[in-house]
């Protein structure tokens, strides 16, 4: 089984900025919802955590599993460019992400669900045949593209819709059929 789990609360969760790749550790809430995640998720024993290399995740990730994270750049979140820690509101959007036209360096999403499903047909190669329960620690954006991955991405292209909000998972599982 695959767990999918977005990181805990930060304070920029809280203040609604755009929290990118210079994002904060977890704050006080943050880090009880990872506990809680710990209490939900006691009697799954973790053969695998993979995290995205971002502070937030690992401690997740770590608190959750008790084990410590092995961190993969194909995990990290989409990068928010000059976005990054700007105020939600103020943000001119261009659908689910900050306008590339406004803000420079602002990943192209295609390349970012790219590099997701690299990270999961490895994973799938690797395990996809095995009874191991996979923990995949990351963010709205990645949790949303590893749900696009099993569920196909959908025709509007907003992956987001399968993400998880912070502190919580979804499960999925490779099926005989995925991927070929």
């Amino acid at each position: 089984m695959i767990y999918v789990i977005r990181h805990g609360q930060t304070d920029l969760n809280l203040q609604r900025k755009m929290q990118g790749r210079t994002g904060l550790p977890l704050n006080e809430n943050g880090i009880s919802q990872a506990h809680s995640l710990k209490t939900e998720l006691q009697n799954v024993k973790f053969d695998f955590v993979y995290s995205s290399p971002q502070e937030r995740a690992v401690q997740t990730a770590e608190i959750v599993t008790g084990k410590q994270a092995l961190t993969d750049e194909r995990l990290n979140v989409i990068d928010v460019g000059e976005a990054d820690q700007l105020p939600v509101k103020d943000i001119h959007m261009k659908g689910p992400l900050p306008d590339p036209d406004v803000y420079k360096g602002v990943e192209d999403p295609e390349l970012f669900a790219k590099r997701i499903f690299s990270f999961m047909h490895e994973i799938e190669k690797k395990h996809g045949n095995d009874n191991v329960n996979i923990l995949l620690s990351g963010h709205r954006c990645t949790t949303g593209c590893i749900g696009a991955y099993f569920e196909g991405i959908p025709e509007d292209r907003n992956v987001l819709k399968f993400s998880s909000d912070t502190g919580k998972y979804q499960v999925y599982e490779f099926s005989t059929t995925h991927g070929q």
